[in-house]
This record gives structure tokens, sequence and C-alpha cells, in this order.
């Protein structure tokens, strides 16, 4: 009755079995895997201290920015130059924009400070100056925005001193001098400016440091990988059941051979 599953029909449906099934449970333990590693970097990012608690420590001493490097207290030296409004940005539930300034530091690299947060829009609200001179800044290090981040304008066309985006990739052809590929942003306006009135900008936790959207599409798809091996191996049963069945009534008479 099951002599079907010799014929080369059903070669090719075994075959796909015996391929699809192994490659659906190595899937789904990749992706398990996965979700694993984010639950326990997660783990490890709860357990080290608070980033911000942590001694200031020289820029470079900081770069590249990690997750581990990340919300630390970076020192930088230099003088403000360019001033750039990042328009579309919440704090508290309330729109504004952040005021970013350019530091030059003795290296002739420039790092980009964020100095706070003004409610309402760019052009519409007074933004303080800058300190002028040399001056020391100490601020929550930050790895460069992308296109993931939330708040971000990737359309375009801001006004001229309005930036989209604060990375080095969005910088390089707006000023004459290169840039960190890094940010940081003051805890608390700084001493001796005119910053009084603007609202420092919390540091946002490192990104893959916690159990983010990513971390549950891990697990969702873990779950689907193995549904797809189970929904195979059924189709399967089913399709040889069928056959069977109708091989058999073929042999009682019950049905007429197709051949």
């Amino acid at each position: 009755m099951y002599r079907f599953l010799l014929t080369p029909r059903w070669w090719g449906i075994n075959l796909f079995v015996v391929l699809a099934i192994p490659f659906c449970v190595f899937m789904g333990t990749w992706q398990l895997g996965r979700f694993e590693d984010r639950v326990q970097t997660h783990e490890e990012a709860e357990e080290r201290p608070d980033p911000g608690s942590r001694s200031p420590a020289p820029l470079d001493e900081l770069l590249p920015v990690s997750t581990e490097t990340s919300g630390r207290p970076a020192v930088a030296k230099g003088t403000y130059a360019d001033q750039f409004l990042v328009p579309g940005r919440k704090l508290d539930d309330r729109n504004g924009f952040y005021v970013l300034d350019l530091l030059r530091t003795d290296s002739g690299k420039a790092l980009p400070v964020v100095r706070g947060w003004l409610a309402g829009s760019p052009g519409s609200t007074k933004v303080p100056a800058a300190p002028a001179g040399e001056v020391t800044v100490t601020g929550d290090l930050q790895a460069s925005e992308n296109s993931g981040t939330s708040g971000v304008d990737l359309g375009g066309g801001l006004p001229e001193g309005q930036l989209g985006m604060i990375s080095a990739a969005s910088l390089v052809n707006l000023v004459p001098y290169d840039v960190y590929d890094a940010w940081v942003t003051l805890p608390e306006p700084e001493a001796g400016g005119t910053g009084g009135v603007m609202k420092p900008v919390p540091a946002a936790a490192a990104q893959g440091s916690g159990l983010d959207l990513k971390a549950f599409q891990n697990l969702g798809y873990t779950g689907e990988w193995f549904v797809f091996a189970g929904f195979v191996l059924f189709m399967w049963f089913r399709l040889v059941r069928r056959e069977a069945e109708a091989a058999r009534d073929i042999q009682l008479g019950l049905a007429a051979d197709a051949d």
C-alpha cells in the first residue's frame, strides 16, 4: 500500500521534507540563541553601575562608543564653533528641539555637544549663545544617531542651520573640519554660559543593551520556525495518509485506478 513512497514524485516530496525540517529547526535554534544573547546582554547591563555615576574620563579614552562606554561622562576641552538646531525632539512629552554646538578640540576635530533642549520650534524661540573662549566640557557620551534612532529626521530639506540626525556622517558636508563619531549631552547647563533656560537632555541607553523590540522579534521568529517544521511534518503525514487511502480504495475496488 505504501509502495507509492518510492515513486519519483514522492522522492521529491520526501527529499523536501528531509531538508526542510532540519533547516527550520536550525533557524529556530539560531533565533532562540539571538534572543538569549540579548537577554544576557541586558542582564549584564543591569548589573553594571549606572554609567552616569562613574568618574569622568578623557573623551579619547572612551572611544569608540560601546555598550560599556555609552553614557559615561566624557571630558573634552576646546572652543565652541558652529551651532545647529535639531528639530522634532520631545522631552517630557513636549515638542521642541536640541541646541547643538560643535566643540573644536586641540586635535582639530570637533565634538558635537547637545547643550540642552528648548520648547517650540527653531526660529520662533530665542537660542542662548554658547560660552566664548576655551571651555572644558563634561557630558554623557552617546553614539552617533542612525536611521533607527527615535526622533531623527531623514526627509532632508531642513533650513540652513538645522540638523536632522546627530552624526558625523550628517555633519561632514556642513562643516570644513573633521567631527568625532560620537556626541555628548550636558547633564546640566554649562557654567558661565547663557543656557540656563535650556533643559538638559538625558542620556539614552546604548542600543542593544536592553530587551527592545528586536529581542522579542527574535523570540517570535523562534516560534515561527518551529511551527513551520511541525507544519511540514503534518502536511507530509496528511499527504501520505490520503495517498494510502486512495491506494486501499483501488485495491478494494471502491475507486477506479487513475492509470
